[in-house]
């Protein structure tokens, strides 16, 4: 049905006039919003205008705009973070002058320790040693007891401050040559050794290695580092070859390709970006989690 006066076609179930849009025979109804819509729509934008006022809203060419409260999120987070290492500093003053094996040992200054130390190993660790600090392919399980540099108290607190292998002065640092890739072993020797090594900890070779010949390319080239019977050195890095826990992995491939091209994992230094207190707290909260000697 048409409605002459506005020359639309009114519906005839609903009796509202349609937009004149018509698609396979169905018509769009021209039906008002509600009121209590309509109003409320208003008010959404009225109150744009007064938020574009008062709070940073407009970018510009270099800058935005500040609104006239001057609010600034990244200044609020920036005083709620000076707020809580205020904090933290007032709660751990006691952590400052104690040595470790005090702070292990002392109740209320181990509780601080450990709330602080894994807020800190979230932050800073995780992203390498999982979450649980289980690590992964090149990177240790910090829960188990094999520790490359030593899991003392005061080795693990100077692996966080310097690091290993990192751009600091004092870290430490251990070389894992690449025996095929500078040629000192030919692809039949690092076969050999392979084997070897695999079979300190009770695990098969390559097919066709000869068990002999490795024991002697062992001790001529890796007994050095990795001790006589492969228990490894801490104080080299090297670790232990004879147990069940293998840092790039225990297959054929993977040992190989150690022998073959080296290892040379790096963990930054943490000196300049965690405060002494916090560097306490997580050493003492690294070496609580299970594998601490």
């Amino acid at each position: 049905m048409a409605d002459a006066s506005h020359g639309r076609d009114v519906d005839e179930l609903s009796g509202t006039e349609t937009t004149g849009h018509e698609w396979d025979g169905i018509k769009e109804l021209n039906t008002p919003l509600p009121s209590w819509w309509v109003w409320v729509f208003y008010a959404t934008v009225a109150w744009s205008v007064v938020y574009w006022i008062l709070m940073p809203s407009w970018p510009l060419i270099s800058d935005y705009t500040k609104g006239i409260r001057g609010h600034s999120q990244r200044a609020l987070v920036a005083e709620q973070v000076a707020e809580l290492q205020a904090f933290r500093a007032e709660r751990g003053a006691g952590l400052i002058d104690a040595a470790l094996e005090e702070i292990r040992d002392t109740p209320e200054l181990l509780t601080f320790a450990m709330a602080n130390g894994q807020a800190a190993f979230g932050d800073n660790c995780a992203a390498c040693h999982g979450t649980g600090a289980a690590g992964f392919v090149g990177y240790p399980n910090l829960n188990d007891d094999a520790w490359l540099w030593g899991g003392t108290l005061e080795d693990i607190h100077q692996t966080i401050l310097f690091g290993i292998r990192s751009a600091h002065d004092e870290t430490r640092f251990g070389d894992m040559p690449g025996f095929g890739r500078d040629g000192v072993l030919d692809r039949e020797q690092i076969r050999d050794v392979t084997a070897y090594v695999l079979s300190l900890s009770g695990l098969e070779g390559p097919t066709g290695a000869n068990l002999e010949e490795g024991a002697v390319i062992y001790a001529d080239n890796c007994a050095a580092c990795h001790g006589d019977n492969g228990e490894g050195v801490h104080a080299l890095g090297a670790p232990n070859l004879a147990d069940a826990i293998w840092l790039f992995g225990s297959s054929i491939e993977q040992v190989t390709e150690s022998i073959a091209n080296g290892r040379a994992g790096v963990m930054p230094a943490f000196v300049d970006r965690l405060d002494p207190i916090t560097a306490k707290s997580l050493a003492v909260y690294v070496h609580s989690l299970g594998g601490g000697q």
